[in-house]
């Protein structure tokens, strides 16, 4: 019985990073070096690999400027979806500190 190939550190990086836009996350950039082992500079050469290929595209944090990455296309939706997980962090936030002062 044949065992399959093994995956290379690109294509696991690739779906890495299209299982989080699945997920409704992007990647960070940062992430790929120590998650995988590999160096920055190598992240940012796969990176580029997989941009020119079109599989995935990028944005930037707005408080950070970090990028972040995600597959083609779902750029706005991730967007709105961070959006409305920030915005239910802070309804949860505030009704535990309205919680709180009542005592």
């Amino acid at each position: 019985m044949r065992r399959p190939k093994s995956q290379t550190t690109e294509e696991k990086i690739k779906e890495f990073v299209i299982r989080n836009s699945k997920n409704g996350y992007y990647t960070r950039v940062s992430t790929l070096s120590y998650k995988f082992g590999i160096s920055e500079a190598r992240a940012w050469e796969i990176v580029g690999e997989l941009l020119d290929e079109g599989m995935v595209e990028s944005v930037h944090d707005e408080r950070t400027g970090e990028m972040k990455l995600c597959e083609t296309g779902k750029t706005y939706l991730i967007l709105d979806l961070e959006f409305e997980r920030k915005r239910q962090k802070s309804k949860e936030f505030k009704k535990a500190k309205k919680e709180q002062s009542k005592k």
